[in-house]
């Protein structure tokens, strides 16, 4: 997935109101951005860290910048916009570079699924070897990394993540095919396990989730100023970070 334009630089002053931060450009002109990102970000929104933005031309918007990118400590690059995981993943998908969901013919954004009326990320069908299988598959992105190169989600207690593992452990009891893949959106993280400190009824539905048959992967993204690509699988431990 390559960005449309190229990406600008700034110095970030300061994130607030969840879906603002006031950067400062190379000219010393201080602007304000869109943040697509609901969690807490931590590690990912220290004032004085680099940045980097994308601008739109779209008629109507109030903010036409748009921030993707923050260097973090280490200077590790991390990819803060949320709906770029998505992105991330249906490109894979469509190529069949995820090994362990290739092989599906068809494949549905946003379907509504289960009694709490979710929307799963994508559900996959048409495979050559099971074409009675769907398979449904939830995205998270992870930003929030611990030290020793282990990531963690969430970074804020999600009650919206926990439903939506309610609604895998369910699809999966019901003899269907149900996956929570991790979308890691940060070059220093090499592994992920559930934030138990931050989130744990998050974490105790994760286990649970896998005891009863649901499929966690994680994938690690390659970042830099021209766009990003699913690069590698990484483990997921399921131990409290």
């Amino acid at each position: 997935m390559r960005f449309d334009e190229p990406l600008s630089e700034a110095i970030l002053i300061r994130r607030y109101k969840r879906f603002l931060a006031d950067v400062r450009l190379p000219d010393g002109r201080e602007i304000t951005l869109h943040c697509p990102n609901t969690g807490a970000m931590l590690g990912c929104a220290e004032p004085g860290c680099r940045v980097w933005f994308s601008l739109s031309s779209k008629p109507g918007r109030k903010y036409p910048g748009t921030w993707e990118l923050v260097e973090t400590a280490g200077r590790h690059l991390a990819c803060i916009n949320t709906t770029r995981a998505n992105a991330l993943v249906e490109e894979a998908l469509r190529a069949g570079h995820i090994a362990a969901l290739a092989g599906y013919g068809v494949l549905r954004r946003e379907v509504v699924i289960g009694g709490e009326g979710s929307r799963i990320d994508f559900v996959l069908s048409g495979h050559a070897q099971r074409p009675e299988e769907h398979c449904h598959v939830e995205v998270k992105s992870v930003t929030l990394a611990l030290p020793d190169g282990i990531g963690a989600f969430p970074d804020a207690v999600t009650t919206r993540g926990t439903r939506h593992l309610r609604e895998l452990l369910a699809l999966r009891k019901q003899g269907q095919r149900a996956v929570l893949l991790f979308c890691v959106q940060h070059s220093g993280i090499g592994s992920v396990r559930p934030a138990e400190k931050i989130d744990p009824e998050y974490a105790e539905a994760l286990r649970q989730a896998v005891a009863g048959g649901v499929e966690v992967l994680a994938w690690r993204s390659a970042i830099d100023m021209q766009g990003m690509h699913l690069q590698q699988s990484v483990p997921v431990e399921l131990q409290p970070a």
